[in-house]
Formats: C-alpha cells, sequence, structure tokens
C-alpha cells in the first residue's frame, strides 16, 4: 500500500499566543537545508516530516485553518525535502479528527502516518518501527508511546505485556500509566471507521443541539471498543515534548540549539 502523511495544522495556538507565525513555524535547532546550507534554522514541524519522508511517505497533507497560509509558504510543495506537499482546509472546528477526515478521499486506500506538527520526538526510525508491528501483528493501528512529564495532559496508555492496547485514559489527574501517545500509522480499516464515527457523531450533535470537541484518542478508544485491535510500539528512550506549551518549548529549544 502507499505510504501518506497526514499532518492537522489547524489549531490557533493559544497557549503560545501572540506569535509572528504559525506554532508549526517556530523555528526550535538548525538542520541542513538543500538550498540554504548545512546550519539552517529548523522549524518544529520539520522534525515530524523528516520522520515520515524517512519510513518512506512520498505524499504528506497538511490540513489547514484558514488565515495560516505561512505553512504553504514557507514548505511549498515540499520537493526541497524529497516529498510531495499538499494543504487541504478544515471545514468542521469540532476537533482534530474532522480535520482529518478532510482528506478522506485522498487516503482511504494508504497507510497513513500520523504525528502532532508542535509535538517533538527523538529517534531515528520511529515510524518504520510503527510500520513494523503493523505488519508483524496485523493491527489496524499502531501506536508510538513515549514517557511524557505531565500525564494529565495526554492520553495515557494501557497496554498488554505484547504491547496490545487495551484502554486510553484520556487527560486524567489520577492516571498512574507512564506512557502517552504522540504518533500514530493505521490502515484504511481505522480511516473508514473514523469516517463513519465522526458522521455518527456529527448527526448526534445536530438532533441534540449540542457541540463537542473531539479528540482523536477517544476515536481511537471507539476503534478499540468496536473490535479493531490497536497494537503499541514503547520508546523508553526518547523524548517527547508538546512545543505547543512554553514549558516544554523552552526544554526543546535547550535541547536542540
Amino acid at each position: 500500500m502507499k505510504i501518506t502523511g497526514l499532518i492537522p495544522a489547524a489549531g490557533l495556538g493559544t497557549r503560545l499566543s501572540p506569535l509572528p507565525c504559525s506554532k508549526e513555524l517556530v523555528p526550535i535547532g538548525f538542520g541542513p537545508h538543500p538550498e540554504h546550507g548545512e546550519q539552517h534554522p529548523k522549524v518544529v514541524s520539520q522534525y515530524l516530516l523528516d520522520h515520515m519522508q524517512q519510513a518512506g511517505a512520498k505524499k504528506v497533507f497538511f490540513i489547514l485553518r484558514k488565515g495560516k497560509w505561512d505553512i504553504p509558504n514557507y514548505f511549498g510543495d515540499g520537493s526541497q525535502y524529497g516529498l510531495n506537499l499538499a494543504y487541504l482546509m478544515m471545514q468542521n472546528p469540532n476537533g482534530t479528527p474532522f480535520s482529518l477526515n478532510q482528506a478522506y478521499e485522498f487516503v482511504q486506500d494508504s497507510v497513513v502516518l500520523f504525528g502532532f506538527p508542535d509535538i517533538l520526538v527523538s529517534g531515528e526510525t520511529l515510524y518504520t518501527s510503527l510500520l513494523h508491528k503493523l505488519d508483524q501483528t496485523q493491527a489496524d493501528v499502531v501506536l508510538g508511546l513515549f514517557q511524557v512529564k505531565r500525564p494529565h495532559t495526554w492520553d495515557m496508555v494501557e497496554t498488554s505485556p505484547d504491547g496490545e492496547v487495551q484502554q486510553l485514559v484520556i487527560k486524567s489527574a489520577a492516571t498512574t500509566l507512564p506512557y502517552g501517545w504522540a504518533i500514530a500509522c493505521w490502515r484504511p480499516a481505522f480511516t473508514h471507521f473514523m469516517q463513519n464515527h465522526l458522521q455518527m457523531l456529527q448527526q448526534q450533535m445536530l438532533e441534540t443541539g449540542t457541540e463537542g470537541e473531539v479528540s482523536v484518542g477517544a476515536v481511537i478508544q471507539a476503534a478499540i471498543d468496536n473490535g479493531l485491535k490497536v497494537q503499541s510500539v514503547c520508546f523508553p528512550d526518547s523524548f517527547c515534548l508538546d512545543t505547543g506549551t512554553p514549558e516544554d518549548l523552552r526544554e526543546a529549544i535547550k535541547l536542540l540549539t
């Protein structure tokens, strides 16, 4: 199957506001640039693109919010990074899964590599390890797990000894689980499930006249509850920082600059 990257970039970045650019373009560290030399400022979302490209992705979709035109202006068509980049517009504001579903027609037959553009993770073969587990276990979804400093702000993951995901504990102050998920890959079965699940949720919102924000973790938990197989790969020696928060942004700059 084709391997396609999917990156939600529709957030407002309120935790870092005000910023002079989209939070996905905050420079953190330096790296080689094909047009500007070896030590060029590297924006945070480029680290995610590098991970996806190294795992075999040829095409990556960014899903944008209106006004975040600095992202396509910066990355362009992606050719300088060895990728084909495309940009889609967010239509439904009720959470990241609805943004991801904008790409349904383009990724429904692909293995998807998913990551958050402001979450910085270390490692050389992260997505390759996830793809290997996807193939080895014939799972529908594989999550990449990392130790995090503030578990109450993450989706923490309970697994069996062989790595099968049993439950996601979403942003709970009471959790004692040590690992949260930050990256993922999935097969078309989950892409189709997510679309159907979101259609059901949207219908419920219309019928009840209510709105609420849905998280990717909540959709993955719903997939588990409906019989889809979710596996995991743990990266205990890698760091994981949410640079959309001031605390982790400061730490990332110290680590990589």
